[in-house]
Order: structure tokens, then sequence, then C-alpha cells
């Protein structure tokens, strides 16, 4: 029964129909430009969410709120991230799926989302809040906790959960979730649990909970006390290294660091999430840093007096497990939207907006300079480095097989300014981080928060939903490619160009790599049949990803050559249909070697001559680890 006052205007709907129409009226406000925050709705339909939210988005219509039919729950979690990273997290999008498998798949992307700090709502259907049918289909009984739920898994990878099992909890909960998603310190994934009873019932709810609603994204600027000691450390320190993260592309803080930088000529590495916060040319931009990063980054962090992080979280790719930064006097100031990451590392905390603290420290530190034999040094190391990306992108023999690298030139020679690289996980990533001449704050769209095979494809449909015209590049290989090859239909369906890239090594290369460093000798890495022996070292498999891609509406170029494949890059990048450019690559390593330690243990004890030689070099690097304090 109502419980609304007798003089409040009132719309009588279902709590799916109030729930489309609230989220259809939200929008975030930031520097004065609007966004609708929650921009349209992923769905797969099952009996837990087709009566519900599925009739609901029928009801209001496209104009109201755009659907979008996926192909895999997990996968339409991963194109609404897509989006959302493209968008500056300023806009995001819902997933709706129905109980049981269909909600339990949402747990991927949900950590995904949640690790990376980007906004998602998951709209996952629910066993029934009256009990009227118990148990009922997929459901999860159990014998203790009779009010559990299979959505429970979602609990510890979203910021914000709550299950509505009664229709005025809708209001409240609905506000905080939009709270949540809209706060830069705070967003993930976000998810309301609605049981499908729940879902159908109505309800007399307040006009005024369908009003349009802004959210503002604050820019919250530095306290000056810790600006003050940001600026004291920074002038007193001789070696400084600028450590640039995701944070800097969510703030749009690139011109701000820009800034910065030409003034004070403090040198700048990046992280995954944050390459490309300076454009690759610029003479301070020094490309990635840590286990996947350059020479001359690596080099610097080992020398620096005084790191000082933007938007970063510091995690062990960064760090290099907690052996990169030796100097040891070395200090840190972390510039961060978030106290939590703030304050890692014992650091000198400058809690604020990237480009808030950035325009702030610029400002404090007028008329200061690095010493010129400094700037010398980076940038001749810088020139170092360069020389090393252009031979792992040179192909003598343009006849021949392509290596992984030369792949990526072939690739850098086509793309434009305005072009988005995306990738995820393999081996990919490394060679991505230490070669890839980012030229645009968009460009490079590395998921390696949760570096989640899979990503890649449904990703490269949000970031073309979000950029329509902006070509895409979604690069794969085997492995991942097999992972989730399914939202290609989706991107046929929509007419979204997506490119794919897809390269056959026939298996996990990089974990073959890393098996063998660590002494696992490739084992269970390739994708061969069975040996007489048991082991999977016979001949290759006789799969042709090609034609799977071919068979789901995709457009499909073989090139065997680097010049057939620097051709049918360009064939690609023209066409106004989703491409796959498919390209089998010599397996012979042509990446530089990790620049820093990465810390996977290795077994104490061991029969077989590889672990103990890996063990033995392990121990000299774990030796090196530092806790800073």
């Amino acid at each position: 029964m109502s419980q609304v006052p007798m003089d409040q205007s009132t719309r009588r709907l279902t709590v799916a129909q109030a729930l489309v129409r609230f989220l259809s009226a939200q929008y975030t406000e930031r520097d004065g430009v609007r966004h609708r925050l929650i921009a349209g709705t992923w769905g797969i339909f099952g009996h837990g969410n087709v009566a519900g939210i599925g009739q609901a988005l029928l009801e209001a219509g496209e104009q109201a709120m755009p659907f979008h039919q996926g192909r895999n729950e997990q996968a339409m979690v991963h194109a609404a991230v897509g989006y959302a990273r493209q968008l500056g997290r300023l806009s995001a999008q819902a997933v709706t799926t129905s109980i049981g498998p269909g909600a339990t798949n949402l747990v991927t992307g949900a950590a995904l989302a949640t690790i990376n700090r980007l906004p998602v709502l998951l709209l996952p259907g629910d066993y029934f809040a009256t009990r009227a049918a118990d148990p009922l289909l997929q459901q999860l009984e159990h014998p203790v906790e009779a009010d559990l739920s299979v959505n429970d898994t979602l609990r510890p990878v979203s910021r914000y959960f709550d299950r509505i099992t009664r229709p005025e909890t809708l209001v409240p909960s609905a506000l905080a979730a939009m709270r949540v998603l809209a706060d830069p310190a705070e967003t993930g994934a976000v998810t309301l649990a609605l049981p499908q009873d729940v879902q159908a019932e109505a309800y007399d709810w307040p006009e005024e909970f369908f009003a349009e609603r802004v959210w503002r994204v604050r820019r919250p600027a530095p306290d000056p006390v810790e600006l003050a000691e940001a600026a004291r450390a920074i002038r007193g320190a001789e070696r400084p290294l600028i450590v640039a993260g995701g944070g800097v592309h969510h703030s749009e803080a690139e011109t701000a660091l820009r800034e910065l930088v030409d003034a004070t000529g403090i040198p700048v590495a990046s992280t995954q999430a944050g390459k490309g916060s300076l454009r690759h040319d610029h003479p301070a931009d020094l490309g990635g840093i840590g286990h996947t990063g350059t020479a001359v980054s690596d080099d610097l962090a080992r020398t620096a007096d005084l790191v000082i992080g933007v938007g970063t979280r510091y995690t062990d790719f960064t760090t290099a497990s907690a052996t990169l930064f030796r100097n040891p006097g070395v200090r840190f100031v972390n510039l961060n939207i978030t106290a939590f990451d703030a304050h890692k590392l014992a650091a000198r905390p400058l809690v604020a907006d990237a480009r808030a603290g950035l325009e702030a420290l610029a400002e404090a530190l007028a008329g200061h300079r690095v010493d010129a034999a400094y700037e010398a040094e980076y940038r001749s190391g810088k020139e170092r480095w360069e020389r090393v990306v252009a031979d792992a992108f040179r192909a003598d023999d343009e006849n021949a097989v392509p290596t992984q690298t030369q792949v990526l030139g072939a690739l850098d020679s086509v793309v434009g300014d305005a072009d988005v690289v995306i990738n995820a996980a393999g081996s990919l990533p490394g060679d991505l981080h230490k070669l890839w001449r980012a030229r645009s704050p968009r460009q490079y769209h590395l998921e390696y928060g949760y570096s989640c095979m899979g990503y890649e494809i449904p990703a490269g449909i949000g970031v073309q939903q979000a950029a329509p015209g902006t070509p895409v590049w979604s690069l794969v290989g085997d492995g991942t490619y097999l992972m989730m090859p399914t939202e290609i239909v989706t991107a046929v369906q929509e007419s979204l160009p997506v490119n794919l890239v897809l390269i056959q090594n026939h298996g996990y290369a990089s974990i073959g790599g890393l098996s063998e460093s660590v002494g696992g000798e490739r084992f269970g890495t390739a994708y061969r049949y069975r040996a007489a022996d048991g082991t999977f070292s016979g001949a290759p498999l006789p799969v042709d990803l090609a034609a799977n891609a071919a068979s789901l509406g995709m457009d499909v170029i073989r090139a065997k050559t680097v010049r057939e494949l620097r051709d049918a890059l360009a064939e690609a990048r023209a066409s106004d249909r989703p491409t796959c450019v498919y390209v089998e690559t010599d397996p012979a390593p042509t990446a530089p070697p990790a620049q820093a330690w990465w810390d996977v243990p290795v077994a104490e004890v061991a029969s077989r001559e590889a672990a103990v030689d890996a063990r033995a070099t392990y121990d000299g690097h774990t030796a090196e680890r530092r806790r800073h304090l």
C-alpha cells in the first residue's frame, strides 16, 4: 500500500517502470558540460527480468532509454566499461540480466569495473521477495541463510549493493546508487538486485522521483598545507619523477600536466592506465614505467629522490613489486582524489582532483625548474629508447611473416591521432606499454587493472558507441579471442565498424613465456595436439579463427606478410563495417626484455632443474624489495 502523503502528486507504475524512468532523468555535470548519467541499457532476458525490466524498457521506448542487445553477460559489462572510460566516467550504461547464471556471469565484469574505478550499473534479477515460489528455477538454497542468493557474489566487487525487496526502498537506494556512480572517488560497479516479483509490483510513486536531477562531478582543490608541503618537497628534489596514472585521463588533466612539465622540466613516466598523459613525442615523456616500462623510465625511477604520483594506484607492475624505487632517500608525493591512494608508500598526500591539483602545483612552483644536466640526461635516454622502438617496429623483409612487434609497427604506420587502440591481456600489454607511440589522451586504452581476457572486443563496441566515427582497434591474441568473441554479433547487428586485429600464435604466449621464466617450462600453455607422451606438444590445432570471425558476420582480411598486413590495416580503417584483420605471427621474440622485475613466486623446492634455477634467480630479486616507510 502506498505511503505517499495525500497532497503529493503520484504516478502508478511498476518498480521496473519507475526505475527506468528515474534513470532516464539522471545527469552528470562537470565544468558546465552535462552528460546523461545512464545513457543506455544492455540486456539479456530470462525469467528473472523479462516481465519486469524488459517490459519497462519496451514501455519507456528508445528515446527515454536506448537498449543494446548483448550475447554474454560479462561482455555486456565490458562494453559498458569501455563506454564509460572513453567518456571520462561522466556517462555510464546499465546492464540487466536474469537471475542465476546470467547474474553470476556479471561478477568478472563487475570486478574489472571496480578495480579500474569505472562506473557501471548492474540490474540483475533476483528470487521472489515474497517466497511465493520457493525454490524456483536456478535458485541456490542455503540451509541456514534463507535470504542468500547468488547475487550476493556481487557484494565484494560492487562499490554499492542493495536488494530491492519492497517498492518504496527503491527511492533511497536509486539515489544512493547515482551518488556512487557519479562520485570520482567512489565510483565502480553498482548493483541493485531486483527480485522478479518486486520488479512487476505496482506502487504510487511521487512525481518528484522522476524529476531531472544533476549530479555534479566535483573537482576538489588541494588543502593549502598539503600543497605547501608538496611544493616544498618538489623544490628540494634533485631528481624528481612524475608517475602519471589513469586519474590524469579521468580528470582531463592532460593539459595541466603538460603545462606543469613545460614549466618545471620534471619528466613523466606512465602506468598502463596513464599512458598518453603526454603525447609520445613530448621531450619529457619517458613512456611506460615498471615491469613493462621503458629503460629510461625505469633507470630514472631507480635513482629518483622524489616520485610524484598523479592519479595512480601503484600496482605491483608499476613498482616492480616494490623493487623499482631504490634511492635510499626516495620520498613520495601522491596527488589523488582518493585519500586511500594518496597515502600509499608513506607519501606526502595531496588529496585533490588531478587537474585542480596540478594547476595548484604549477602556481606554487612558479620559477622552479630542474637542473639542466638532469633534463639532458633523461632526454638522451629517451632518444636511445626511441631507437629501440624503431628497431622493434622495423621489418627488413616486407615479404616475411611479421613478428608481434612488427604487427604493432604496421598499425603505428596506419593509425591517426584520434584512433583508439584497445587491449587487456596476454603478451600485447607489455609490448604496447614499452613501444606504443600514444598520439592523444584517449588513444591508448589498456585495461590492466584486472587484465581480463575477453575484454577487448566488447570494450571496442562501448568505445565506438561513445565516440561515433572514431576508428577503434581491438587487439587480441588467439587465447583472448577464444575467451569471448560473441559480441562480434552485436557489432554487426549495430553496424559498429570496430576493427579487430586477430593475432594467431597458437597458445597463451604471455603465460608461456612467464612459465618458462619461473621454472614451469611452458606447461599447459600451447594450443597443440597431445603427443605420444601425453603432453600438449604435438602439431598445432587446425583451428581457423578467421573463418570463425567471418561466420559471426565480420568482414575478414587475411594477411601473411608485413606488406599484406599494412595494406589490410589500411583497408580495415577505411571500411564502414566491422572488420577483422587476421595474421599469424613469427613466434620469435622481438620485443625488448623487461626492464624491471615482477614478483611471481617460484617453487621453493623442486626436482626439475628449470625450477631450481628459477628459484635462485627469484631469491636474488626478493632481496632487493623494500618497504617505503
